[in-house]
């Protein structure tokens, strides 16, 4: 699958997890998914995705070339910290 393809189709994906799994009393604003990194190795693709929603989600969406299938793992950001080294 061409990276502009794989991007496109995760986008899809994510823009309908997002609306199956909104709230049903609130109504959902506008958002635009971005593509945070991706890379392409041989036939698979992978890609970090988020939203201008601010909901603290980011996507990372994974296409397996070997069996033509795309898996999306959806997290939460609990914590950010930093350190000196």
């Amino acid at each position: 699958m061409r990276t502009k393809d794989f991007l496109k189709t995760s986008k899809g994906i994510i823009h309908d997890y997002i609306v199956e799994n909104s709230d049903e009393n609130e109504e959902l604003p506008e958002f635009r998914i971005y593509t945070v990194w991706s890379s392409k190795t041989l036939q698979n693709n992978k890609a970090l995705l988020s939203t201008t929603l601010s909901d603290d989600m980011y996507y990372e969406s994974t296409y397996d070339g070997d069996n033509e299938e795309i898996y999306l793992d959806a997290y939460k950001k609990v914590k950010s910290i930093s350190r000196k080294v």
